[in-house]
Parts: structure tokens; sequence; C-alpha cells
């Protein structure tokens, strides 16, 4: 061979090895990332080629599929009362994508997770379209409509959260106002307009918002009952019913300021159930004082907070500070200052509580089931943490169900059943300038002792009359409808 045609050969040689070495950097290293690329069309169009798997809830599906004509899509998604279960399920729009559960699940939903491809091969083989999987919830029907409901019927903003304490399963996730996710699913003009309107900036009331995990507020008066676990856990104080040490008026450390309470309330040291049956602010105010930040942000994050949850949806973490003043602690101590809460949060609050001092991790997913509906994955409760012993959690049960028997929660109570919880009326824009959120935080016990359902509630009401906001008021009939659901269920 001569010298001009050996360097053309060697030129072509080297043509075809960096085409192999292209060929094979795009189908193993950047596979991943072409695949996820928003751009790749084909994997949006894939995703839609079948029906997806569904979402259950109390053993039916909350979620369908339907053909669709001229589209590329074959498939759009279709929810069942969509505004009632968007804050569980997400949605999954042929043009917007997918969030919550349609997109943590999406492989299990599509029928492309790794775990389905044996079957998936099978069905090639045979000839068989693939099929999705189901995404089996915690979520119980009858609880979360009455959430859902009691958010509708009050009107304003607000969302409602329900646990089993004793497994940590989410059995309601409510958040108003909401959204239908069926009007966007598809990825025409109408779709686009429909989702347009939902957004914040055309749209103040944001109902796409979950506001049951990923807003923030503060917590108010229920804090307390964080604050009493700390005392009881520190031995600041050892039952319901000793004297506190607390004079009224009581003035801040550092400052000339006295903190007051909502009224003139029976607070001079007054003990730990009396202070919580009519929410003394004084009370809690100075056991935060006396134990300092340090101690009291220790006992929150022994309850979840300044930690993000994963449910398997993600939820804001909620904010305790630290390297607080010690009249910055006092009023972090009955929720206020830079205290911030997701509703979630509240919940597991109760949970453990009612769960004689331990927290379960939260969760609403109960199980992964292949198309056969054979178990993929089933989700094992696990615990958290144990902010508090088993006597003094019972102690404070004893005070919440003296605050639902005889005090501020009394809109909670349900014939037959032992029911403890915490009203909250927490402060709201700059010198409480605007309407305060009504909280309410509760369980229900049955005649075992055990506990059922934790709740949270909060409403937020702008065009309330603002003396009429309470979170006995509000937020407590909400709960008592959520408690019923779940109690009447288990009868």
């Amino acid at each position: 061979m001569n010298k001009p045609l050996r360097r053309i050969a060697i030129f072509c040689g080297f043509l075809v090895l960096a085409l192999l070495i292209r060929g094979n950097w795009i189908q193993y290293v950047q596979a991943d990332e072409l695949q996820k690329n928003k751009h790749n069309r084909r994997i949006a169009i894939e995703r839609y080629e079948q029906p997806r798997g569904d979402i259950i809830v109390d053993g039916k599906p909350i979620t369908g599929s339907k053909e669709t004509s001229g589209s590329d899509f074959e498939y759009k998604r279709t929810y069942k009362d969509g505004p009632m279960w968007a804050p569980v399920t997400g949605y999954a729009s042929q043009a917007f994508g997918a969030n919550q559960l349609e997109s943590i699940e999406d492989g299990i939903l599509t029928g492309n997770d790794d775990r389905l491809f044996f079957r998936n091969t099978l069905d090639m083989l045979t000839g068989k379209n693939k099929e999705g999987g189901n995404v089996v919830t915690t979520l119980n029907g009858a609880a979360q409509k009455a959430a859902y409901n009691g958010l509708k019927q009050r009107g304003g903003k607000g969302s409602v959260v329900a646990i089993e304490p004793s497994t940590g399963k989410i059995l309601a996730l409510a958040s108003f106002p909401s959204y239908d996710p069926s009007v966007f699913a598809g990825n025409s003009d109408k779709d686009a307009e429909a989702w347009q309107k939902l957004q914040k900036k055309e749209n103040p009331a944001d109902p796409t918002l979950n506001r049951a995990l990923r807003e923030v507020y503060p917590p108010g008066s229920t804090f307390k009952v964080l604050t009493a676990a700390a005392a009881l856990e520190e031995g600041l104080y050892k039952s319901a019913d000793e004297k506190t040490d607390t004079p009224l008026p009581w003035t801040m450390p550092g400052t000339t300021t006295e903190l007051p309470n909502d009224g003139d309330l029976p607070c001079e040291d007054a003990s730990l159930r009396d202070a919580l049956k009519v929410s003394c602010n004084t009370v809690f105010g100075k056991i935060g004082a006396d134990l300092g930040n340090d101690t009291m942000l220790e006992y929150a994050k022994k309850f979840g907070f300044t930690e993000e949850q994963f449910t398997p949806v993600r939820s804001s973490a909620s904010v305790f500070s630290d390297d607080m003043e010690p009249s910055e602690t006092a009023l972090s101590s009955i929720g206020q200052f830079n205290t911030a809460t997701t509703p979630l949060q509240m919940a597991m609050v109760t949970a453990a509580i009612a769960n004689n001092g331990t927290l379960m991790k939260p969760y609403m997913v109960d199980e992964l089931q292949a198309p056969s509906l054979d178990t993929i994955e089933k989700t094992d409760p696990e615990e958290l943490s144990k902010p508090m012993s088993a006597e003094n959690a019972q102690i404070l049960q004893s005070m919440m169900e003296t605050v639902v028997s005889e005090g501020t929660g009394g809109k909670a109570k349900i014939d037959g059943v032992t029911v403890g919880g915490k009203t909250g009326t927490a402060q709201h824009g700059v010198d409480n300038s605007e309407n305060p959120y009504a909280w309410f935080i509760s369980y229900a016990k049955g005649e075992d002792g055990s506990s059922p359902v934790a709740v949270a509630v909060i409403i937020e009401d702008d065009d309330a009359v603002r003396g009429d906001i309470s979170g006995g008021g509000l937020a407590a009939p909400i709960a008592k409808s959520v408690m019923e659901a779940v109690v009447k269920g288990r009868q």
C-alpha cells in the first residue's frame, strides 16, 4: 500500500474509532441524562402510550386513564374527586409533567420500573401490551372526605392532616383551595389555559400549593403541648396538677416587657393542667425561658422539627431557632417569634403524645403493586424517635383531655369517645395586623386506651371577623368530623 492510501486508511480508522467512542458515550454514559431531558419527547410519548396504573384508596382507584385523539399521546390521566385528592396524588400532565405520588412512583405507574423488568420481558415475548402497576395508599376515604368538605364549607384557606399514631400511616391529607388535575392532564391549548389560571400570578389563592406539607405557619398555642412535654421530661414539674412557679404579671427575662395572657385568666402559679386548659402564655413562656433555648430546641427536634419529612412526598422542615435570647425563647415556646410548622408536623407531635411518647415516621404509601396485583414493595412502620416516656405522655394526655372536657376544645367532644386536644390562635402579620390563624390538634382514644387517629387542622380566613377567629371555634369542628370518620369506621 502506498503512503497516501495508508494515511487515508489510518485517518478513516480514527474516524471509525471516534464514532464508536461517541456512540458508546451516548449509549452508556449520557443515557440517563438524555432520557430525563425535558426536551426528549419520546419519553413522554412512551409514558402515555398505555393506561397508567392507579393510585388506590380503600381498595378502589381514585385515578384512571382515557384514550385521546388528535395527538401522539394515546392516553391521558383522569382523576376521581380530583380537588379532594390532589394533595395526595399530585398531577400527571402530558404538557406539564408530574409531581407528588404521580412523579415519585412514575416508574411503577407506567410499568417502567426495573422491578417489573422480568414481567415486561415476558409480555414482550408473548405480545402482551405493557401495563402499569398500582400505588396503594394508607389514606382513609371517609376521613379525607370529612377533612376536605370541612375545609370547603369553612371557606378561606386551610389544611388537615390525620395520622394513625401507632404506625405513622397518613389517613387524611387535605388542602384548600385545591385544584382538579384532570383539567390540564392533556396537551391542548385548553389544558394550557387551565394550567395558567391555577398559577399564583393569576390566582393569589394558589390552589396548587400543598398547604399540608409545604406551607409553614406559626403554631400558636398548639406548641404549648411540646413545651409541656419538655417540662415533664426535664423534671421541671413532675405532675399535671403540681403548681408552677409563675408570677402574674411575668416579665420576660432581659426585658421590661410583660408577656400578656389572652384575657384575665387564672394563670398565677397555675398547674400545667389548668394552664393548658385556659392556655396561659405566662406559664409556658416562663417554662421555655427556664429550660433555655438549647433544651427547647432539643425537644423540638425530637418531635421532628428542623428536618424535612418524606412521606414519600417531601414536606418542608418546621422551624425552631437556635441562638435566641431568653425572651425570644419564651415567645417561641408559646408558638410565636420564629417558630413555624407544617400541619403535618403538628399532627406528628399529637400522634407521638397519643402513642405514649413514641413518634412513628409518617407515610402515605402502603404498598406498590405489579399489574398482576402482586406486592413489589411493602412499607413497614418505622420508629422515628421517642421524645417522651410513656408515663409523661400519659400525664400530657390527661391534660389535653381536660382541654376538651372542660376547656377551650369543647367543640371536639365525641359521645362515647375520649378526645384530647389543644386550641391555638396564632398571630399573623406585622404587629399581629392580619387575621390570626386558627389551629386545633387532637386525638381520639378507643376503649382499650389506644388511639386510632391524631389530627391537626389549620384555618386561614381573611374574611372572618377577627374576634370570631379561634382554634376551638373554627378548627375543632373539622377535627371532630375527621376523628369521627375514623372511629366509626373501626367500630
